[in-house]
């Protein structure tokens, strides 16, 4: 590639390499070792989520190596940086999961800041965790800079007892263990197993979801999610996306070429099919919020409610993120889906081809394992569905992926938690009974704050046996990793006097995933009385710092719990500037 072909007078890099009056700029520049030729380059922001933290993060580093070659055989001048990264797994089930989903929204803040700070044209953005994939993402679409996003990869499956074991498994086991089907001995002798390598929890849980979300929407080279994170070849992925982000600058197609309606409705189509994580639902109406798009939950919902779901991953089917990637990986669904005529071909992707171009490519077709023909899935419609109903005014949404339908339909008496602890000690103690619908309520976005996942108690619950035998609705979050009848995302949130914060003990609640519907059998009337007897949110111990600050800014969970007007409302286009 040629580097005379980009108009350095065109590129935001301008404004600190060309010029006397840049002078001062470019001696920094010389400090680092840069010759005179990479500073007259076009500028290539190389973020990564790297940290210590957990193994999903733990390889980044590595890999922004083989992006930054990449990026200098197209003649680009790589600049490496990183931001946060909160892992859920280590955050689960305390304090610390309320910082969770706030920091999607620093970790998008952070990488604009960096981009826009240093005048870099474009990106290329590495991530592993939960919240990194979609908070890298938005930061893509915000800037709309040229863009390609590479996901740090999945973790490889443990071993034990001649069966592949998750993280999954060590959750659901500390159920078993209080119930006393397991013994001290044998919970350690999975934990120190479970998780063998470097790479993100390796179900279909929310990594591996925003994974296959990345190269369906477009931002991902193909077939660059799957291969697990201690694979050499991810290091092959990670170089040619630093070539590929070089292309797309000197072709000037930048993110929102790429992130339209249609490429949103082809990511929320994978997610259904594969029975991706519920927090898409989240995720999804955030990325499209940062480019003015309307794609809101039930826009979301309504792409579930007609899609097969006909690749079987965990948790609610047999096999792993590795185990897809053998089998062809997203360009294999994707080609599924086509022939359903589900997908729309014409969007662009970081190729510069369009994706009806690269499902062309594809040669390998289902295996009917992993991967089912669309004409034969697993169930006729998708793994994820939205709810709503006079419970849930704004939408709610559950995984149904590996239920039966007749599991699907569960009415019972609320027993009302206050908080996600109140609820984790009564499953810890078994003073809950079969048949309720358990409500845990103030742990929204606002009311929480940070809209907490709850994994510890769901998988306390399924570690019991009690996963089908009780139902769980909250205005919190779930875990990619949560089985049974669990809804997530009731909207509006407790805090917001939704009508999840009028359900009283006994209250008859019914949750109709057929249908799509989640009610409590009470009339307007009463409803109404209650809310005007309602005595205000609960007070949480936030009254200041980050976790406070998101509390005062967030929005409607139904459109993506976000922060700020986004794209709709802006005055310019960085890359413009």
């Amino acid at each position: 590639m040629d580097v005379s072909r980009f108009d350095k007078s065109k590129l935001p890099s301008r404004h600190v390499t060309e010029g006397p009056e840049r002078a001062p700029h470019r001696s920094y520049y010389y400090a680092m070792g840069l010759s005179e030729a990479e500073i007259h380059q076009p500028f290539v922001g190389v973020a990564t989520c790297w940290n210590e933290a957990a193994p999903c993060n733990i390889s980044l580093n590595r890999q922004a190596q083989a992006v930054k070659l990449g990026v200098k055989a197209a003649m680009g001048t790589p600049r490496e940086f990183t931001t946060i990264t909160v892992t859920d797994g280590i955050a689960m089930g305390h304090e610390g999961m309320r910082s969770s989903l706030v920091s999607r929204e620093a970790i998008a803040d952070t990488v604009e800041l960096t981009i826009r700070g240093h005048c870099y044209d474009a990106i290329v953005g590495l991530a592993g965790c939960d919240k990194s994939l979609p908070g890298m993402m938005m930061a893509m679409v915000r800037l709309n800079v040229p863009s390609v996003f590479i996901y740090g990869g999945s973790i490889l499956p443990g071993r034990l007892d001649g069966k592949d074991v998750t993280v999954q498994d060590v959750f659901e086991a500390v159920g078993q263990h209080q119930a006393g089907n397991m013994t001290a001995c044998e919970l350690e002798k999975l934990e120190a197993v479970a998780c063998p390598s470097a790479g993100a929890c390796g179900g279909q849980f929310t990594a591996n979801t925003m994974a296959c979300v990345s190269e369906a929407i477009g931002l991902a080279l193909p077939n660059s999610a799957g291969a697990p994170a201690p694979y050499e070849s991810r290091d092959q992925y990670s170089e040619a996306s630093g070539r590929a982000v070089m292309r797309l600058l000197e072709r000037n197609i930048r993110a929102r070429d790429i992130v339209t309606r249609e490429s949103l409705e082809n990511a929320a189509r994978v997610v259904a099919c594969t029975g991706g994580s519920t927090n898409a639902g989240l995720h999804l109406p955030a990325i499209a919020h940062e480019a003015g798009i309307d794609f809101f939950l039930d826009d979301v919902c309504e792409i579930f409610r007609d899609t097969p779901y006909f690749v079987d991953l965990k948790p609610g089917g047999a096999y792993v993120a590795k185990d897809l990637y053998e089998a062809g990986g997203v360009p294999v669904v994707m080609k599924e889906l086509r022939k359903a005529g589900l997908v729309h071909e014409d969007c662009m992707t970081a190729t510069g081809e369009t994706i009806g171009t690269e499902i062309d490519k594809v040669a390998r077709e289902a295996d009917g394992r992993v991967i089912y023909p669309v004409e034969a899935p697993i169930t006729k419609t998708g793994g994820v569905v939205g709810l709503k109903g006079n419970l849930a005014p704004d939408g709610a949404i559950v995984k149904v992926a590996g239920i039966d339908p007749e599991h699907q339909v569960f009415t019972g008496p609320a027993r009302v938690f206050e908080c996600e602890e109140d609820a984790f000690a009564a499953v810890q103690a078994r003073t809950y009974k079969e048949g309720e619908v358990l409500v845990i309520r103030n742990e929204g976005p606002s009311g929480g704050p940070g809209m907490r996942e709850m994994l510890a108690t769901t998988a306390a619950l399924s570690g019991q046996g009690m996963g089908k035998k009780v139902a769980l609705i909250t205005d919190g979050r779930f875990s990619g990793a949560t089985r049974g009848f669990c809804v997530g995302h009731v909207g509006p949130e407790a805090a917001h006097c939704g009508p999840i914060a009028l359900v009283r003990d006994g209250d008859v609640i019914t949750i109709n995933a057929i249908e799509g519907t989640l009610s409590v059998d009470l009339s307007d009337d009463e409803l109404a009385q209650r809310k005007a007897d309602w005595a205000g949110p609960r007070a949480t111990i936030y009254a200041t710092g980050a976790l406070w600050k998101y509390a005062q800014l967030v929005g409607a969970t139904h459109k993506g719990a976000v922060t700020h007007p986004g794209g709709g409302a802006e005055l310019h286009v960085y890359a413009d500037l």
